[in-house]
């Protein structure tokens, strides 16, 4: 399990530097930005969907986007029940073998200001088949300052002070999120931004 976290960060690196590419962003600003004062947080989670009699009457895990930077996730290869929200429509997400489903959070949306946007999704209950997942987030650091890249902040927007995204600590937007999880995104970047005028401490 070590070798194999080893070298899923190393692959989220590698995604966030293709990401840098994209947006004309120099090659390792993201991982930068994520790394904080004693770098970034990596952590995997093993889930387990039993079958359910009824999915009818139950919400799975209810839609949110994810909190982080970019998360790595490994679906069960027979049973589905991962959608994502597009144009309004939940599209299924279908099991494929020897693949690996790449998410962004609310942190990447952040700091390309837009370019990329967090993803919305959910797992719906099934009748028939356990489901089981590992998802490994790559996260910024507890105290690394999220703000959107100024290479990605148009002129007139800055001139005019209309910046849609705040300037935050990640473990500040973290305490936030635990109790707006399942809420919309927007209203947590709202909140973040009222606290913009508050004095930005870094360990």
């Amino acid at each position: 399990m070590r070798d194999f976290a080893k070298r899923l960060e190393k692959l989220a690196e590698e995604l966030l530097d293709l990401l840098c590419e994209n947006l004309g962003l120099e090659k390792s600003y993201l991982k930068n930005t994520f790394y904080g004062s004693k770098g970034p947080n990596f952590g995997t989670k093993v889930s387990n969907y039993p079958p359910c009699p009824k999915p009818d009457l139950i919400k799975g895990l209810r839609a949110h986007t994810d909190a982080g930077g970019i998360i790595l996730l490994f679906q069960d290869d027979k049973v589905s029940g991962l959608q994502l929200l597009k144009d309004g429509r939940w599209i299924d997400v279908p099991p494929m073998r020897h693949s690996i489903v790449v998410n962004l959070g609310d942190q990447l949306e952040v700091i390309t200001n837009g370019k990329y946007k967090s993803v919305m999704h959910r797992v719906i209950a099934q009748k028939d088949g356990t489901r089981m997942s590992l998802a490994s987030f790559y996260n910024p650091g507890n105290d690394a300052l999220i703000y959107p890249a100024p290479a990605l902040v148009d002129k007139e927007t800055e001139e005019h002070n209309k910046q849609v995204y705040p300037k935050f600590v990640f473990d500040d937007y973290m305490k936030l999120y635990a109790n707006l999880k399942f809420q919309a995104k927007e209203p947590r970047f709202e909140a973040m931004k009222a606290k913009e005028s508050d004095p930005i401490e870094i360990a």
